[in-house]
């Protein structure tokens, strides 16, 4: 008899798409199956109300927002991490995966404690003539707190394994530290930054738990769709709560779909240069 290359792979593959079935596609189908109860015309009336309208507005915007921050000092907190040796590196280095350990309801009555306007950051921010809770700004906060660990987690492995003979032979040619970031290093990172920006502009698109807390929940300024989809469902209203967040379901599938296409497009030119 032929022996199998991986002993157990059918028993370990049957358990897995199981596990996928149960996990995964049965939620989403039920989604699915929730929404397509409404007609076309009631569908629609539901999530193009005005109030849906501007949920979307401010979850998107602020999604944008926190996934430009967590870019910018997510591959910043990453370089420093893997650069540079200093006391305390290895707690910073654990702290990074905080927000996945922490719970969201508690990161976000922490983040409103300390943003409030009596709070450690939010008294001297106040003097300033900036609020944060109970903002647009304080969901930007709370979605940048609990999605950066995506952006360095992603980077930081290709970080550690960049070859420094590339560099090297950059600043023999005699190129400045500017040029061989942007010319060289940069696009060795573009697939791990594209791969950490989809993943955390997701993270930031479904997050509840964390912004609640710190948004204030005005309708048409701070309320975002995750918390519109509870409040139908709070009143039993489940065909328009699976409809709302079919359209986060459909806006996070179309979002990784041209994420993954521009990153496989991306790995490929890297790959031929």
């Amino acid at each position: 008899m032929r022996r199998r290359v991986l002993p157990g792979l059918p028993l370990a593959l049957g358990i897995t798409l199981v596990y996928v079935a149960i996990i995964v596609v049965l939620p989403l189908a039920a989604l699915v199956f929730k929404a397509a109860s409404l007609g076309p015309a009631d569908y629609w009336r539901i999530i193009s109300s005005d109030r849906a309208f501007a949920s979307y507005r401010v979850t998107v915007l602020c999604a944008l927002a926190a996934t430009v921050f967590n870019l910018l000092f997510g591959m910043a907190l990453a370089w420093v991490l893997v650069r540079y040796r200093f006391p305390g590196r290895r707690l910073v280095d654990a702290l990074v995966d905080l927000p996945f350990a922490l719970p969201t309801a508690v990161a976000g009555i922490a983040l409103t404690t300390l943003f409030a306007t009596n709070g450690w950051f939010g008294a001297p921010l106040s003097l300033l003539g900036i609020k944060v809770a109970y903002t647009p700004l304080g969901i930007i906060v709370a979605m940048s707190f609990t999605s950066i660990p995506f952006i360095v987690r992603t980077v930081q492995p290709v970080l550690e394994e960049l070859d420094p003979a590339l560099e090297e032979a950059g600043q023999t040619l005699g190129a400045s530290d500017l040029s061989i970031f942007v010319g060289v290093i940069l696009p060795l990172l573009t697939p791990a930054l594209l791969a950490g920006v989809s993943l955390s502009f997701a993270r930031s698109l479904g997050e509840f738990g964390a912004i609640i807390f710190i948004a204030g929940n005005q309708p048409f300024s701070t309320e975002i769709t995750a918390l519109l989809a509870f409040i139908r469902l709070e009143e039993y209203d489940y065909p328009a709560s699976a409809a709302i967040a079919s359209v986060m379901l459909l806006t996070a599938f179309v979002m990784l779909a041209i994420t993954n296409l521009m990153q496989a497009r991306a790995l490929r030119y890297t790959v031929r240069g």
